[in-house]
């Protein structure tokens, strides 16, 4: 029975058994009082004087050594027989006392219910059964030396059976008390696993997110919000000393919340955010909700959705494009090779066929990006490989263009498809050479393999010695149907910079004197010497 005894493993339980130990420490000292100044000869008409005074104090020492031998105890063990000893202790100061006129049997009540809040099922029982035994019991003993009233027995069963109610009554509370507490422990876990969940989404965000106060001191920012404005931390700082042009956006859209914010330009990131805001009122605290959007990938987002749809459009309608364009190059051929067209007339048909070869292209291009697959990386060593892609362009190329080949010293190796890298390269070298060619009679393209001294992966710069690339067609350069050659499509760079991307390597064009630099930055690269 005694396994059934709870211990004590939590906070409250802790504080139930100090005010238990307070209790009965309190008690003892009253009685040792009431016995010093011989109020008890007044008050108590049965009792007998010695018995009383020396049970008093033996109440309590014995708590005082309770107290402090068993001030923090957790065994059920321990407990069952703390609450046991004060009932006995109690029982024979009812005794001592003369039974059910001293009003101890109020105070053995007490005891019972607090040593059932310590206490479970039938081991609290069992307390509150020791206590009714001993008051009736020891009531009916007494009948045998002093006289009793049948209104004595009455108040013995009385208080035998407020012993038993009390003990019932007190579990059942504490089994509430413990439901409640359980479901408020579990509701509490949910509670936190929702907010690391929403902490986690939030910070995952692409979009970035920040909290402002009614003094515009930032309460919460997420990762993608500090990479947008270029911080490290922005909790608790005023975000006025960091981004006036927020807070210029801020203070126009509390103006007039129905118009929509202008962008903000973070000159140092070279990125440009499109903010919008909405008013958090929580009582008599105003906070804002601020989200930043990079307008430069909501532009790629709306290109990617354009190009998919260009290129669904084109997969159906290529058969019938085609067919007609391939009698029309057809025919202008065989118009070509009459003998009796004059100069002019087949300089009209070269234009038909030059025209209807862009044409196929164009085709060509988008059918392409909307048959993509997948990469397949494999691990290629970039020194044997460039060598290989350089000795076959020359050998496929005209005699008057010239690739030269610079590679640092070592050995590089990356992740990359290789069948993509060859189109990316492709694309890059046609264009370099057709911008050499603009201004030098034989083209020249170079092609450097080193190691990037920031990132240390291994980057390949493709430069010529054209004409270079203006600042305003630079912004432009990586955009679908940009081109600055009326025979280009406008295609090239920008399916080499996606092809880059789904091979986790960065396709950049580096401005230079002299010419254009197109630099690609590999991943999973290293270095062997």
């Amino acid at each position: 029975m005694i396994a059934e005894a709870t211990s004590i493993g939590n906070k409250q339980a802790q504080r139930l058994l100090r005010l238990y130990h307070l209790y009965r420490l309190s008690i003892g000292i009253t009685l040792v009082l009431l016995i010093s100044s011989n109020m008890d000869n007044q008050l108590l008409t049965f009792a007998n004087n010695d018995l009383l005074r020396s049970g008093s104090w033996l109440y309590l020492v014995l708590n005082i050594l309770l107290v402090v031998f068993l001030e923090n105890t957790r065994h059920p063990a321990q407990l069952f027989g703390l609450a046991l000893t004060d009932v006995l202790l109690l029982c024979g100061l009812f005794y001592a006392a003369g039974g059910v006129a001293s009003a101890i049997g109020n105070l053995l009540i007490v005891s019972v219910a607090i040593g059932n809040t310590l206490l479970r099922g039938r081991i609290g029982l069992l307390i509150a059964a020791v206590g009714a035994l001993g008051i009736v019991g020891l009531s009916f003993l007494l009948s045998f030396s002093h006289p009793v009233s049948p209104n004595d027995y009455l108040q013995a069963g009385t208080l035998g059976a407020l012993c038993f109610a009390a003990a019932l009554l007190v579990q059942g509370l504490i089994r509430r008390l413990e439901d409640s507490e359980h479901l408020a422990q579990q509701r509490a876990s949910e509670v936190i696993g929702l907010e690391a969940l929403n902490a986690l989404i939030l910070q995952r965000m692409r979009t970035g997110i920040l909290v402002l106060d009614d003094q515009r001191r930032v309460q919460l920012a997420n990762h993608s919000a500090l990479t947008l404005l270029g911080q490290d931390t922005l909790n608790g700082q005023l975000i006025d000393d960091y981004s006036p042009l927020l807070v210029e956006r801020l203070q126009l859209w509390l103006n007039n919340p129905t118009l929509r914010p202008q962008g903000l330009k973070i000159a140092a990131l070279g990125l440009e955010l499109q903010p919008s805001f909405i008013a958090l009122d929580q009582g008599s605290h105003h906070q804002t909700l601020v989200f930043l959007e990079d307008l430069a990938q909501i532009a790629q987002q709306a290109q990617q959705l354009k190009l998919a749809a260009l290129g669904r459009l084109t997969a159906g309608i290529a058969h019938e494009i085609r067919n007609p364009l391939g009698a029309i190059s057809h025919a202008a051929q065989l118009l070509q090779e009459s003998e009796e067209l004059n100069g002019a007339d087949r300089r009209l048909t070269q234009i038909i066929q030059d025209h209807s070869q862009r044409m196929n292209r164009v085709i060509e291009n988008v059918l392409q990006l909307s048959r993509r697959q997948q990469s397949a990386p494999q691990r290629l060593d970039l020194h044997a490989w460039l060598e290989q892609f350089v000795e076959e362009a020359a050998e496929h190329g005209g005699e008057r263009q010239q690739i030269h080949l610079h590679i640092s010293s070592g050995h590089f190796s990356t992740l990359m498809d290789p069948n993509q890298l060859t189109q990316i390269l492709d694309n890059l070298l046609r264009n370099a050479l057709r911008h050499s060619a603009l201004i030098h009679h034989r083209p020249e393209v170079w092609l450097e393999l080193f190691i990037d001294p920031d990132s240390q992966l291994p980057a390949l710069e493709v430069l010529d010695n054209g004409p270079g690339v203006t600042a305003d067609q630079q912004v432009h350069l990586f955009e679908p149907f940009f081109t600055t050659s009326s025979q280009g499509t406008g295609l090239g760079l920008y399916l080499s910079r996606e092809l880059c991307e789904s091979n986790q390597a960065r396709l950049d064009f580096k401005p230079r004197q002299g010419g254009g630099c197109f630099r690609i930055t590999f991943a999973h690269g290293r270095k062997q010497s």
